[in-house]
């Protein structure tokens, strides 16, 4: 029988900042909460255990402030994460999908199990459904991040639990899920980023509604990115014909690219490319292909027109610069 596992972590991180954080740790967690909901989203069951800090001893004082929990506790009534993560993993049982509020949490769970040498036993890749995004998509802002004590409060959920508690954020989480309609939700799976595709055969492809995603192998740079043909092919997510660009690919922040292509059949699709940093240093990319009307093409060519304007102004203000010091 399907169960979803809706978990929630509380972590700390370095009381000292960034600077004295450990690179492959930079967030320990402290917490685990979770509940089960079956196949029809009825809370079957839950789970909570504390932590005891290994890495980071003394609480950063803003988890203290928002959780409320104590060094005092957690040395007391925490356990060893390897024995929590295995007791967990035993508690999800075989048949199950990871929900999550926001998307860090499954990545900060594989993080630290790499850390404490613990096998990652989950498929790869790793399908999820973020509730926080589901949540936005069907309430009309799909960009929006809303805190789940706000989408508590739209959707008129009791307020039985405080929050920002592990087990409390799993349980609203939980209830949240429970009132979307899910027959429209359930398509858009999100997918983790921690074990990206090794090589050019484990690259992921999937097709949503309205849009559809590439996630690449990991590349040394993004001009190595860039210079990948399946990178930059553009195709119509309904008929998948490979496509005409009538705006190439261009970037306007260094990290994101955008282009315009046409399908004789289907319209215009939109591009979107985003460049993202792997933990070794390497780059992959996240491609998304959506179908557009008229004014999410033109949109496209504004965006390249006023990059070419900021450019031709930098330009003028170098030569001016140059002619001063000359």
């Amino acid at each position: 029988m399907k169960t979803y596992i809706v978990f929630d972590l509380e972590w700390n991180q370095s009381p000292q900042g960034k600077e004295n954080s450990i690179e492959e740790l930079p967030f320990e967690i402290i917490e685990i909460g979770a509940v089960k909901l079956d196949e029809r989203f009825q809370m079957v069951a839950e789970y909570h255990r504390l932590i005891s800090p290994q890495v980071y001893r003394q609480l950063h004082y803003k988890i203290s402030e928002v959780t409320h929990m104590d060094m005092k506790e957690l040395q007391k009534d925490g356990l060893d994460f390897k024995q929590v993560i295995e007791e967990f993993i035993a508690w999800c049982g075989d048949d199950y999908t990871f929900c999550t509020w926001g998307p860090m949490d499954l990545t900060e769970l594989q993080r630290n199990m790499s850390y404490y040498h613990v096998e990652i036993p989950f498929k790869k890749p790793l399908f999820y459904y973020d509730v926080q995004k589901l949540y936005a998509l069907l309430h009309g802002d799909i960009k929006a991040k809303p805190s789940l004590d706000t989408a508590v409060g739209e959707l008129d959920i009791k307020e039985e639990r405080p929050f920002h508690r592990a087990l409390d954020d799993a349980y609203y989480t939980g209830k949240v899920m429970q009132r979307l309609d899910f027959v429209e939700a359930e398509p858009y799976l999100s997918v983790d980023y921690f074990r990206l595709p090794g090589d050019k055969a484990e690259e992921i492809y999937l097709e949503f509604p309205d849009y559809a995603k590439y996630v690449s192998r990991t590349f040394e740079n993004k001009e190595d990115a860039l210079a990948d043909k399946t990178v930059t092919d553009m195709l119509c997510r309904r008929c998948r014909r490979m496509l005409r660009k009538k705006v190439r690919w261009f970037s306007f922040n260094q990290k994101t690219y955008l282009c315009l292509a046409v399908c004789p059949e289907h319209g215009f699709v939109r591009g979107k490319i985003r460049m993202k940093k792997s933990d070794d240093g390497r780059v992959y990319v996240v491609k998304t292909m959506k179908l557009v009307d008229d004014d999410g093409a033109q949109s496209v060519y504004e965006r390249k027109e006023e990059l070419k304007k900021r450019r031709n102004e930098k330009h003028k203000i170098k030569r001016a610069e140059r002619r001063n010091h000359g």
